[in-house]
């Protein structure tokens, strides 16, 4: 069973992904204690996590790309797998047979690492018949910004203040050895603590504490708060692939981006120049949230509607049928 409380308390996670048990408590009316042994049931139940994914900067720098694979009928779940193992592969989605039976998101440093991959890792795969890659012009909305909606707007305001001094100003280049291992440890468990994290560097917690600030502030890295569909309530995923006219992409943001399960919005290379994934109730839904999007964006043109079956990897994180977590193939990204 999930309660309120875990709603709540999973969307308190999605805004502040490493706040405190205490910081969260008032505003879920809940000890700390309490928060911290729903936080561990819900974990270990493969229902919620915290990861660190890319943040800001990575759309400026490295490159981000949707492959779709079509691949031999009796190869579909063993390739899924396969490819899951990829750490350029961070997100694997088995789709409704169609023009593809897997659904890849690619993070690559630039694009002649994106290609390096695609051409001679993932093509050659045994049992891939043909690929299909679009590269991400601008990105729009990613997982990172969507929220479950269970808190109101009083509390959203009250953790929106107590977290405004959580950042720290600076840049940062490249990351170092240092943050490199700081983020291997942030994928696998978003919330790991200060004092563990000092440990992996030999370091100590305030250094730790500086260097994520900076990471974070820089836009290097974001952490996000995923939920299995149980939780959700949004057991089923649907991704359009669709043309608009070159004067209607830059309104996305302000169209497509706000309409409700609006899980990822991108401006795409090819014909179909846009691409949207919504998290629905029902199947009946993918229906409504099409007529809803050519309503926002007239010029809009769906070609292709592409119905996740079940995701097998989500950044990083391997899922099982039901779509909960059950263990971790990071990712490097940075």
């Amino acid at each position: 069973m999930v309660s309120e409380l875990d709603l709540g308390l999973v969307h308190a996670l999605q805004v502040r992904p490493r706040a405190s048990w205490t910081d969260l408590a008032p505003l879920l009316g809940a000890t700390a204690v309490t928060l911290a042994r729903r936080w561990e049931r819900l974990t270990e139940e493969g229902l919620a996590w915290v990861s660190a994914v890319p943040g800001p900067a990575f759309s400026r720098s490295g490159c981000t790309a949707f492959v779709f694979v079509r691949c031999a009928p009796a190869a579909r779940r063993r390739l899924a797998r396969r490819v899951a193992l990829l750490p350029e592969a961070v997100t694997v989605e088995l789709v409704a047979p169609g023009r593809a039976d897997l659904m890849v998101d690619v993070l690559a440093p630039d694009l002649a690492g994106v290609h390096r991959f695609v051409n001679e890792e993932l093509a050659v795969l045994p049992g891939v018949l043909e690929l299909e890659c679009v590269f991400a012009t601008s990105l729009y909305a990613e997982g990172s910004r969507w929220r479950l909606g269970s808190l109101d707007a009083v509390q959203l305001s009250v953790l929106g203040r107590t977290g405004s001094a959580d950042g720290a100003a600076g840049s940062v280049a490249e990351p170092g050895t240092m943050d490199r291992v700081l983020l291997d440890a942030l994928v696998r468990d978003g919330r790991t603590r200060l004092s563990v994290l000092a440990g992996l560097v030999d370091s100590s917690a305030a250094t730790v504490r500086r260097r994520l600030a900076r990471l974070t502030a820089a836009g290097v890295v974001a952490f996000r708060c995923d939920v299995a569909p149980v939780v959700s309530g949004l057991p089923v995923s649907v991704t359009f692939r669709g043309r608009a006219s070159v004067n209607d992409v830059n309104r996305l943001h302000r169209t497509l981006a706000t309409l409700p399960e609006c899980r990822l919005l991108a401006a795409v290379t090819g014909s179909a120049n846009v691409l949207a994934t919504y998290w629905l109730r029902d199947i009946g839904g993918v229906q409504q949230r099409e007529t809803a999007a050519c309503a926002q964006l007239p010029s809009l043109d769906v070609i292709e509607r592409v119905l996740g079956v079940r995701t097998v990897k989500r950044m990083g994180h391997l899922l099982d049928d039901e779509g909960r977590r059950v263990g971790v193939q990071p990712i490097r990204p940075w």
